[in-house]
């Protein structure tokens, strides 16, 4: 009697594919490497070799992408650039947390300090199937400081957080704003200020590498600018305001 190979095959007419495991790798099918699964894979015949997977999105399945069963071929080649897309989105950045100095209101024509107390990090995620697993890696790059009163600074790094003993007239070293009017005519009497960080994205995997289109998260404060009337005010906003 000839043997039949252990490879799986897809189920008969009506049948109803077997729901696969994980690989013992660990390695999990992603969803880009079936292009027919959403619109739906016609059913596999005769002897072609393979097997059916589900598709997860997250460890657990619940992720709304997350579907399945797909028949994967054997011989269905799968490209690490392919894979680093879904490496990609995978990735999870940290939203920028805000601070500013002084903490307070801030004063006419007075330097604000400012910075990212979330701090400057990396993010990575992997993406794999069995023989091959790629790796995403993000890199904050830049942060866009949208000021509220109209004016962008860019500042390279996170910024220099204030520390007591510096001269609460003397400017960031490498990022900071003077505002030259009020809040007072905005909305709830304050300037809303974004911070945007852009982040480099590289991939490597299977003996190769590259680059992917960049990201960005971005976060957000209300800062309330004040007119310095008189030397007294001026000192009671630095005193109550740098820290």
């Amino acid at each position: 009697m000839r043997s039949r190979s252990r490879n799986r095959r897809p189920p008969g007419l009506g049948g109803r594919p077997p729901r696969a495991r994980p690989s013992a790798r660990r390695g999990r099918p992603v969803r880009r490497l079936s292009p027919c699964a959403r619109a739906g894979c016609p059913t596999p015949s005769g002897d072609q070799a393979g097997g059916w997977f589900m598709v997860l999105c997250s460890p657990d399945g619940k992720d709304p992408l997350s579907h399945g069963p797909v028949w994967l071929a054997s011989s269905t080649p799968v490209a690490p650039a392919e894979l680093a897309q879904t490496a990609r989105e995978r990735l999870r950045l940290p939203t920028p947390t805000i601070a500013v100095s002084p903490t307070r209101d801030q004063l006419v024509n007075l330097p604000t300090w400012m910075w990212l107390s979330s701090g400057w990090t990396t993010s990575s995620a992997i993406a794999s199937v069995p023989g091959i697993s790629v790796t995403a890696i993000a890199v904050a790059a830049s942060v866009e400081w949208s000021m509220g009163d109209g004016s962008t600074v860019t500042c390279a790094g996170a910024g220099t957080p204030y520390t007591s003993g510096v001269d609460p007239r003397a400017p960031s070293p490498d990022c900071g704003h003077v505002y030259r009017r009020s809040s007072a005519s905005q909305p709830a009497q304050a300037f809303r200020v974004t911070a945007t960080v852009r982040w480099t994205v590289s991939w490597s995997g299977a003996g190769q590498n590259g680059t992917l289109p960049d990201m960005t998260t971005t976060g957000a404060i209300s800062l309330r600018v004040a007119e310095a009337q008189a030397l007294n005010e001026v000192r009671r906003g630095l005193e109550g305001g740098h820290e």
